[in-house]
């Protein structure tokens, strides 16, 4: 019998396991630490530290951002993916870029598609001009100008909560607490919307392969429906849906920030055969232009340095045109750059 899922889309059957257990993740709650508590801020680096150790997964409650706003944000989100094709296209992502919508990544790709449609958007701190909310304006029409809106403010808040973030992490390292931060003035985040159409037969496609985000922190909001799975202890582990939460985990660029003591995990979303799934993902970038490389106390303590010093915009073009994102993505990019100096 033919599948009903064409054959670009399917994946190999080691990618497709089923998961059955749930990934031991805490949820950290964030209110003492946002009000300045020193007792509650030590206990929810203390649960970070551990999960950023084992695999860089984690939870947030009482972040900050309201949930009305993450309810328009949906509503915005559902009313552009439910546009016919043609005017989704038309706003097409180019290649090497980072903004723009995606249709399973078949502009880049032709095997072991994602199931899913994407629209990426630009995301930088400036107030003389609302980036995430011109892009709706100039891109996708003037009948969206509201859902610009609510974009904008979306991602104003999630950033605010990334760079909190960091000075929980920096705590969590024992570092200077506001040493991360800099790296992340300026610099263009990136406001994703995911949408995964329900799949006829999802033991074969998924919506995203496995990967570890090549980015600094993901601050991701899922629906209800479920589907994020993380690889640990040599298997899948389902990632619970928690209403009220943000699904935190530890990029690429963050883990090299800490000598690879904190994890980039791989991670991957399964598709279902009844219900579609949506979530909300902001990747924190640092400026283009920031050099990457561990606080020096943290090199002393470990010895050395695992990996050499590296800026956003280098391995964000590698992963745009040398390197389709994977479990080994910063070791791959490591020995490319190195090389690359070499060459020089």
């Amino acid at each position: 019998m033919e599948s009903k899922v064409s054959a670009n889309f399917i994946w190999p059957k080691e990618f497709c396991v089923e998961a059955h257990d749930e990934l031991q993740a805490p949820v950290v709650d964030l209110d003492g630490f946002l009000k300045g508590h020193d007792d509650a801020t030590q206990h929810a680096s203390n649960l970070i530290r551990e999960a950023c150790l084992n695999h860089g997964f984690f939870q947030v409650v009482n972040h900050g951002v309201d949930s009305s706003l993450i309810k328009e944000a949906y509503d915005s989100m559902d009313s552009f993916f439910k546009l016919p094709k043609e005017r989704k296209v038309s706003i097409t992502r180019k290649p090497g870029a980072s903004s723009g919508y995606s249709g399973a990544h078949a502009e880049r790709f032709s095997s072991n598609l994602p199931w899913k449609e994407t629209l990426s958007l630009p995301y930088r701190d400036t107030t003389s001009e609302h980036v995430v909310e011109n892009y709706f304006n100039s891109n996708v029409g003037e009948d969206f100008e509201q859902a610009g809106v609510v974009f904008q403010k979306y991602s104003e808040c999630v950033k605010n909560l990334a760079v909190k973030l960091t000075e929980l992490l920096a705590i969590s390292l024992g570092v200077d607490r506001l040493h991360y931060r800099e790296l992340f003035d300026n610099g263009c985040s990136i406001m994703r919307l995911n949408y995964y159409p329900l799949c006829e037969e999802p033991s074969l496609a998924l919506g995203t392969g496995p990967h570890c985000d090549p980015t600094s922190i993901t601050i991701l909001h899922q629906d209800n429906v479920g589907g994020l799975d993380v690889f640990v202890d040599k298997k899948w582990q389902k990632v619970r849906p928690h209403p009220d939460a943000f699904v935190i985990n530890i990029g690429d660029t963050f883990s090299a920030l800490t000598n690879g003591r904190y994890k980039s995990c791989l991670h991957r979303v399964v598709v279902n055969d009844y219900k579609d799934r949506r979530s909300l993902a902001f990747f924190l970038c640092p400026k283009d232009d920031m050099v990457i490389k561990p606080p020096k106390e943290i090199v002393l303590q470990d010895g050395s340095q695992k990996y050499p010093d590296f800026t956003w915009a280098q391995l964000l073009y590698f992963t745009q045109n040398h390197h389709r994102a994977d479990e080994d993505t910063l070791p791959h990019f490591a020995k490319w750059l190195l090389s690359s100096k070499t060459v020089e």
